[in-house]
C-alpha cells in the first residue's frame, strides 16, 4: 500500500487510515475481522477517539493490539477535547491523554489530537501542554481534527516562534461530495484552497468521511429519503451530478462509484491519509483497491464539477 510521511513521526503511514467507530467490545468478532483485514492489506494508521462508542472503541481496539502483539507496528491515533460540552484547555489535553492510554493499554500515543477547536481558547497554552506531554513520552506528536486553516496556521507560528513542536497533521473532512451543512455540530471540511496550503507545508491531512458517509452507494438517490440525516447534508444537485459523473467513470474502470470517491481523494496533490470505516473484510478489500485506482487530473476536475468534458 502507498504511504504518506509524518515528519513528526519520522515513519510512514498508509494512505488508508482505519477509523474504529465501529469497533466494539461486546462484537469483538467483526473487530477483529476488519482490523485483521486492515492489517493484512497493508494498512499502519488506526484512528480512535474518547467520544466513539463512549470508550468502548479504545478498549476494543486495545484489546486487539494486545492480542496480536503488533503495538509497535501501528501508528495509533487518539483523540479528546471534543468541545462542546466536554471540557476544552491544558488541563484536559493532559487527563484526556491520561484516559486514552488507560483505555487503550499502552504508555504512548502515536498521536493525540483535539477532537474539536474551542477558537476562544489561546493557543499558546494548549501547544505548551502538549509539548510537555511530548517531553513526558506519553504522546510522540500531536494534531488537531476539525480546526480551520487559520488556527492551525496560527498554532504553527506559535509553535515556531517559541521553538516548540506545532501540529504534526490536521484532521478535517476532504470528499468530492461536499456538504451543505456539517454533519456535526463544530465540524470542518477543507475547501480546495485549504488542501493547498497544507499541501504547501508539508502538513499531513487526515481526512474524515473521505467516501461522503456513503453518499456514494449503488442506493443513493433523489428518491431514497430514508436516512434524514444523510439527506439534510449531501442531498444537493451538485452532489447528485458529482454522483454520476462517478458512476459514469466507475463503468469505465470497471469499479464502484463510492470506490472513484475514496480514490478522488487519494489522487489529490497533497499528502493525504484517508480515513474509511468498513464493517466488514470486504468492505475492506474494497477500500484496498481505490486505493490503486489512479485518476488524471482532468478526471478529478470532472469529478468535482471544475470542467464539463474529461478531454
Amino acid at each position: 500500500m502507498r504511504t504518506v510521511h509524518i515528519p513528526h513521526l519520522r515513519r510512514e503511514a498508509s494512505v488508508l487510515g482505519l477509523g474504529s467507530v465501529s469497533f466494539s467490545t461486546s462484537d469483538f468478532a467483526r473487530t477483529e475481522e476488519v482490523a485483521d483485514e486492515y492489517i493484512r492489506l497493508g494498512g499502519n494508521f488506526i484512528d480512535t477517539a474518547e467520544v466513539y462508542g463512549g470508550g468502548d472503541c479504545e478498549r476494543a481496539l486495545g484489546r486487539w493490539v494486545a492480542e496480536r502483539g503488533c503495538r509497535a507496528d501501528l501508528i495509533i491515533m487518539d483523540k479528546g477535547c471534543h468541545h462542546p460540552p466536554h471540557p476544552f484547555g491544558p488541563g484536559e489535553i493532559h487527563d484526556s491523554i491520561s484516559r486514552c492510554l488507560e483505555k487503550l493499554g499502552t504508555d504512548y500515543l502515536d498521536i493525540w489530537a483535539f477532537h474539536r477547536d474551542k477558537q476562544d481558547e489561546p493557543v499558546a497554552p494548549l501547544l505548551e501542554a502538549l509539548n510537555e506531554e511530548v517531553e513526558r513520552g506519553r504522546i510522540r506528536a500531536f494534531g488537531a481534527s476539525n480546526w480551520t486553516v487559520s488556527r492551525i496556521a496560527e498554532a504553527q507560528e506559535y509553535a515556531e516562534s517559541h521553538g516548540l513542536k506545532g501540529f504534526a497533521i490536521t484532521s478535517p473532512q476532504v470528499c468530492l461530495a461536499v456538504t451543505r451543512e456539517p454533519p456535526w455540530a463544530g465540524c470542518v471540511a477543507a475547501a480546495p484552497d485549504d488542501i493547498a496550503w497544507y499541501a504547501e507545508r508539508g502538513l499531513p491531512i487526515v481526512s474524515w468521511s473521505s467516501q461522503g458517509q456513503g453518499f456514494f452507494r449503488d442506493e443513493t438517490s433523489p428518491e431514497n429519503t430514508s436516512d434524514p440525516d444523510m439527506v439534510r447534508t449531501y442531498h444537493t444537485p451538485e452532489n447528485f451530478e458529482k454522483l454520476r459523473r462517478a458512476r459514469e467513470l466507475a463503468g469505465e474502470k470497471g469499479v464502484s462509484a463510492i470506490q472513484i470517491a475514496l480514490s478522488w481523494v487519494l489522487n489529490l496533490p497533497a499528502p493525504i491519509i484517508a480515513l474509511v470505516g468498513p464493517r466488514t473484510a470486504a468492505e475492506v478489500a474494497s477500500c484496498r483497491a481505490a486505493a490503486e485506482i489512479s485518476l488524471t487530473e482532468a478526471e478529478r476536475e470532472w469529478l468535482a464539477l471544475a470542467r464539463e468534458r474529461r478531454e
